[in-house]
């Protein structure tokens, strides 16, 4: 069985410039995209990134799947408040 990446105990799963974080099989997952980044010392880093807490149900529109969402300036800033919105959404109950 392939090991998945994870941070903080959930799944994170890239494609091209889109990171997934958290189980799909849970009520929410985080999708970070990155839209802009620069290269510092032969290094891509990502310099603007949209964060959208979604819901994975798919019998709704794609719209309405967004609870939350708001843009950050690093990678760092964004995974940082994709854990606390997971967090919270899958804590509230």
């Amino acid at each position: 069985m392939e090991q998945l990446l994870t941070y903080k105990g959930k799944p994170l799963v890239r494609c091209g410039n889109i990171l997934y974080y958290g189980d799909m099989s849970d009520k929410y997952v985080v999708q970070l995209t990155i839209q802009d980044s620069e290269t510092i010392k032969d290094i891509k880093c990502a310099k603007k990134v949209l964060v959208q807490l979604l819901s994975t149900d798919t019998s709704l529109d794609i719209q309405k799947r967004v609870a939350k969402k708001s843009e950050k300036g690093g990678l760092y800033e964004a995974m940082d408040i994709a854990d606390i919105w997971l967090h919270r959404a899958l804590n509230d109950k």
